[in-house]
């Protein structure tokens, strides 16, 4: 299953929407498909199965708002990597 399939479907299980009723560009939160502490429960699904942890200052609409936003913000993370401190 591909990430956006994972996102998609979590989105899904989570606001107990039908398959068709939600595009990948709906407007989780203004639709009232999650709620804040289902962007809880959406960032620990995507550290317990992703490995992808949010930062606090991540935690924007932009990131969030939506399938698409979900699956570019996780992109974005997976490109920075983690930042390893070098031995000094």
């Amino acid at each position: 299953m591909t990430t956006h399939e994972l996102i998609r479907q979590y989105i899904l299980d989570a606001s107990l929407s039908d398959n068709g009723s939600i595009s990948d560009d709906t407007l989780i939160f203004e639709q009232g498909l999650l709620d804040s502490m289902g962007l809880l429960f959406l960032v620990q699904f995507l550290n317990d199965e992703l490995q992808v942890r949010a930062e606090d200052h991540e935690l924007s609409k932009e990131n969030f708002e939506s399938i698409n936003a979900i699956v570019s913000y996780i992109n974005k993370k997976r490109q920075t990597g983690p930042v390893v401190a070098a031995n000094l």
